[in-house]
This record gives C-alpha cells, structure tokens and sequence, in this order.
C-alpha cells in the first residue's frame, strides 16, 4: 500500500467536493489545485561572508526535506558591494507529496509557534490566484535547533496555485487549513 499525505487525501475527499458546491463547476478538472510551494530565502550578509549561504541553504533543506539551492545576483550593484553572479540567497521548490507533507507541517505545527499569531493576512493574493506568506523567523520550524542558530532571519513562502483568481485560490487554501484572519 502506497503512502498518501493527510493533506492530499483531505483534498481529494473533502476540498474538491467544497469548491465545486461553491463555485459550481461543471468538472472536477476546473477545481483549482495547488501546483507547487517556493521556499525563498534572502540572506543579506552574504556579501560580507560567503558561510551565510551555505548555512541558509543547510537550514532550508532541513526545513523543506529538499535539497536546497543558491541564488546568485543578476546584476552587480556597487553601493551594496555586490558583483554579478555572487551567491545571495538560497530556494527550494516543493511538488507532489513533499509539498503537502511540508503544507501540513507548516499549519499543524510552525504557524502556531508564531508570537501572537492571529491568523495569516489574506491581502498578499498577486492577482492571478499565487499567495505568498512571509515568515520572520525560520525558529518557528520545529526542525531547527535553537541553540545551533547563530542569525535569526526570515523567507518566503509562496504557494502557486491552478487557480484563475484571488477568490478561488482563497477559498483553496482557506479549505486545506491556512488559517486566515477573520
């Protein structure tokens, strides 16, 4: 028997069901899905030193179970000391089972670590139903150890979604658990 996550099984029974009722498809093919979750992180000491990337590429990967990748600068800024193609940042991009197994870690158990968390904000919608979330500190992860963290830094979470606009893609994640604010 083959592992499905709790996330893509809820999709499949419960999700899927919801969205049609309510926005009243013809098919189920027309039900917007999640595509795939980008986990971006920008490191802004890396000009200075070379180790904060690799760092932030390690706790990504912790993060995400992914391997994670570096980005590097387009162009060379001089007023940042930043020259063309210097590492700046590290991504991951999540499909498939990895994504809804990361989906559910981060609303069961990292969005309520957050300090005085009172729901996601629903403003960040781009206009073509993509959401993206931005996380302050990546301690909220239970996978990262407090006490081997020398920086505490931020990343963002953007989820893409099959969705043709901002009402469908909230009325998705808002059914798979992301809690928005009321």
């Amino acid at each position: 028997m083959k592992y499905i996550p709790r996330l893509r099984q809820h999709y499949g029974e419960k999700v899927i069901p919801a969205l049609m009722e309510k926005f009243k498809y013809s098919t189920v093919m027309q039900v917007p899905k999640l595509q795939k979750i980008c986990v971006n992180k920008g490191v802004n000491t890396a000009t200075q030193d070379k180790k904060t990337v690799d760092v932030a590429v390690e706790e990504l990967t912790t993060i995400t179970g992914q391997r994670a990748v570096s980005t590097k600068s387009k162009k060379a800024i001089s007023n940042f000391k930043l020259r063309e193609n210097m590492p700046i940042g590290a991504r991951v991009t999540l499909r498939g089972d990895q994504m809804f197994e990361f989906l559910d870690r981060l609303i069961a158990v990292a969005l309520p670590r957050v300090r005085d968390f009172r729901g996601v904000n629903n403003k960040s919608f781009d206009g073509r139903g993509n959401f993206t979330l931005g996380v302050t500190e990546q301690i909220i992860f239970p996978e990262i150890d407090i006490d081997k963290v020398a920086k505490i830094s931020g990343m963002d979470i953007t989820f893409v979604t099959s969705a043709s606009n901002d009402d469908e893609a909230l009325a998705l994640l808002t059914e798979l658990g992301l809690p928005f604010k009321k």
